[in-house]
């Protein structure tokens, strides 16, 4: 389990690099779902749940939250 949420840590990170040419509501997907899919990994981990399922809704919950800061800050 801790394999998986390495893993997912790391696409986490890996996706907030590419954020140069973005528009701000872009960026804020990319990253609230990177950051989403870490916390998301992280609690799984701790709580003893899958880290891709609290990865996965981590991302999600993360984008949508991402895209709605992102689009106010124009």
């Amino acid at each position: 389990m801790k394999k998986n949420t390495g893993l997912a840590l790391i696409l986490a990170a890996a996706g907030l690099i590419g954020c140069t040419n973005m528009t701000p509501q872009q960026q804020g997907t990319v990253s609230g779902a990177a950051i989403g899919a870490a916390a998301g990994a992280g609690i799984a981990a701790i709580s003893g749940g899958s880290g891709w399922t609290g990865a996965a809704i981590g991302a999600v919950a993360g984008g949508v939250i991402g895209n709605i800061k992102g689009s106010e800050a124009k």
